[in-house]
């Protein structure tokens, strides 16, 4: 008898126990109470002989796991109540081989069950991100993939950015690529027009920069995957979905979850043996969706801050913004970027509205990567697009730079000043001839940091310098967003020659790729690359966003002259300096009292360069003007568009005539 009462007891125990196990407790009262679980074994756990799967959600009431044959369509072949764990997590364990299925989760959120959705760490999905594709990793990699190395880099100084969208880049006919728009033109080498002008993977190693810089390539929802190529709409990518699926337009099979993900790879792979790395341009500040997003059908409002009012908050004018700050979306964002450098061994990452972000959540990024490779670099933009609950204090914004380690921020100082105000269409800029912006130019030429020679005051948008280091510090004169410097100048000075408006954006990119920042070029740049006169060609179609590559031909001194100050930069450390000491003592401006002249002089010396003493001129006006030279014979390297990197030099000593709206260098 007391054997049975044992037993019943026991088994009461277990029931409750299994009971326990299988309800979550009581709900948490606020978003900040949800319990924290910091394991990275949240989504897939796939072997051939189970699946284990894992949901955070600590509010909902009871999660549905779906099994199905396909990634889009037909009745689910399984379906499976998921049990709470611990800690917010919910599981199920299937013991077969799953490869090849794909699975969704539903949540009951009170007495409602809300949408059927993807895992948010779907790291594989079938069309259009509907359903996440059960997968063996492994199998998804290229042949030596093992072998496959980020190109060398010494410092975060040596990098040039090169920032381009994958169907922009290879969709036209004149780059002759097979894989026209898609991940696989990076693989094809040799590429060219009819007339021999290299293009894609040919033309980026010819140019010599050290990164490629891809516009979203995460899986986004604007696109309609299941439809032809020729039917596609376009969109730069700027609706995130499935933040860990490399998107699937740009794949040969969409459809096909191992594709998309295999040829990514296969991308990457071959940029590394081109020795160039790849840089992601990452939206984690918002998400396309918001009611309806992966994060608030799963997990109801925690992804999202909430303003005054208890809506969604709107710092990124886009309909919502993520709330970087709480725990668990922190670690979402923090494991993200992990799986990115370490699964597909991404070398940097370039954070959209990165102000949206707390400085914790950037500094926590920043510490991820170094235990994975310190030279993966980190960029964003310093700013946000509109306010934010989040405290001014603890937004990774520019003025908040020194708060950042190792994070840097683009300067709108350097680029407004170059061309002007970015949103008036038809403001004139220093390369077009504007006075009085000396100062805001020479605060991009150091590269944002502290020099005792430049007044701080007269520096648009900002009164001080805010980039510890230069390598902290973005220099550009333009980007993907708003007008192409081309189309800007074609606004500004309509009645300028076409030869002069060269010269200009000569001129711009001459002033990036000699600044002791870390340079940036928007592909296409350095050809003049037109989109037809489209400020924001998000949506605009591929005859506005293609890249036409026989301007390249057309343009091919304002090619040649940024493919040699790429190269001027690469072999000269006078021009890229690691500290602000060495900047500030070892590059001197020189008062040329002309308002559109800006000059300095570097010691090269001190900089470790076999140049001892290097003179730069940057002239916006459309005048030649005359500059006394420093005691001794001094060798002109770069006059205009042209270049001298081979020792033929013109050697001069007294004075110089500055070539109008352009850049002379000179070396001793």
């Amino acid at each position: 008898m007391r054997t049975q009462i044992y037993s019943l007891l026991l088994l009461s125990y277990l029931l409750t126990l299994i009971t326990a196990c299988q309800m979550p407790p009581e709900k948490p009262n606020s978003l900040e109470e949800y319990p924290v679980y910091l394991n990275d074994d949240l989504g897939l756990t796939y072997t051939p002989k189970m699946s284990t799967f894992k949901l955070w959600s600590p509010a909902v009431d009871a999660v549905k796991l779906r099994i199905y044959k396909d990634g889009l369509g037909g009745e689910a072949i399984q379906t499976v109540d998921m049990r709470y764990s611990e800690k917010g997590v919910w599981v199920a364990k299937i013991k077969e081989d799953l490869t090849d299925h794909y699975y969704t989760y539903q949540v009951k959120n009170g007495d409602k069950w809300l949408e059927e959705k993807a895992d948010p760490y779907s790291t594989i999905c079938g069309a259009n991100g509907q359903r996440t594709m059960i997968y063996d990793w492994a199998a998804t990699h290229p042949l030596e993939w093992e072998k496959d190395q980020r190109p060398a880099l010494q410092q975060a100084n040596d990098i040039v950015l090169y920032e381009l969208h994958i169907r922009d880049f290879t969709h036209h006919e004149s780059a002759n690529t097979k894989h026209k728009g898609m991940y696989l033109s990076f693989t094809e080498n040799g590429t060219e027009t009819q007339n021999g002008i290299k293009t894609g993977l040919a033309h980026l190693k010819e140019l010599g920069v050290t990164h490629v810089h891809l516009l979203p390539t995460f899986d986004y929802q604007s696109i309609d995957e299941t439809l032809p190529p020729s039917e596609r709409p376009y969109n730069w990518g700027y609706d995130p979905h499935l933040y860990n699926v490399p998107e699937g337009t740009y794949s040969s099979n969409p459809s096909q979850g191992d594709v998309r993900v295999r040829e990514f790879k296969e991308m990457v792979q071959s940029l590394h043996r081109a020795g160039i790395r790849v840089v992601m341009d990452v939206v984690y500040n918002h998400t396309g969706a918001t009611e309806t997003s992966v994060f608030n059908q799963l997990v109801p409002d925690y992804y999202y801050r909430q303003n005054a009012a208890g809506g969604f908050s709107n710092a990124s004018a886009c309909g919502n913004e993520i709330a970087s700050e709480r725990a668990m979306v922190r670690q979402f964002i923090v494991q993200s970027v992990k799986h990115w450098a370490a699964e597909y061994h991404i070398d940097g990452f370039r954070f959209d509205l990165m102000g949206i972000h707390d400085i914790e959540t950037m500094n926590a990024v920043r510490a991820a990567l170094n235990e994975i490779d310190p030279s993966i670099f980190i960029y964003g933009e310093g700013w946000l697009a509109g306010d934010s609950p989040l405290p001014e204090d603890q937004r990774a914004t520019k003025n908040n730079v020194p708060k950042l380690n190792g994070v840097a921020a683009f300067s709108d100082e350097i680029r407004d000043a170059i061309k002007g105000h970015v949103f008036t269409h038809d403001a004139k800029g220093f390369i077009s001839g504007l006075d009085n912006l000396k100062e805001s130019i020479k605060f991009g030429i150091v590269g944002g940091v502290n020099h005792p020679q430049i007044d701080y005051q007269k520096v648009n948008y900002t009164n001080e310098p805010w980039a510890p280091q230069p390598s902290q510090c973005i220099v550009y004169a333009s980007c993907h967003d708003n007008h192409t410097l081309w189309d800007r100048l074609q606004n500004s000075i309509p009645d300028a020659s076409a030869a002069e408006k060269v010269k200009m954006q000569q001129l711009a990119l001459s002033i990036v790729l000699t600044s002791q920042g870390v340079p940036f070029l928007h592909a296409g740049s350095e050809f003049c690359r037109t989109k037809q006169g489209v400020e924001n060609s998000y949506n605009s179609p591929d005859s506005i966003n293609q890249i036409i590559w026989n301007r390249k031909e057309q343009y091919q001194s304002t090619f040649d002259l940024v493919k040699n100050m790429v190269a001027l930069r690469k072999a000269h450390p006078a021009f890229k300096m690691t500290t602000q000491k060495a900047i500030a003592e070892n590059l001197i401006f020189i008062e040329t009292n002309n308002s559109n002249v800006v000059g300095y002089q570097l010691n090269g010396q001190a900089a470790g360069d076999e140049w001892t003493n290097i003179l730069i001129y940057h002239n916006g006006s459309n005048q030649s003007f005359k500059v006394d030279l420093p005691e001794g014979n001094w060798d002109i390297v770069v006059n205009g568009d042209q270049v001298r990197l081979d020792g033929s030099t013109k050697t001069v000593s007294g004075s110089v005539e500055l070539p109008m709206i352009g850049t002379m260098i000179l070396k001793r």
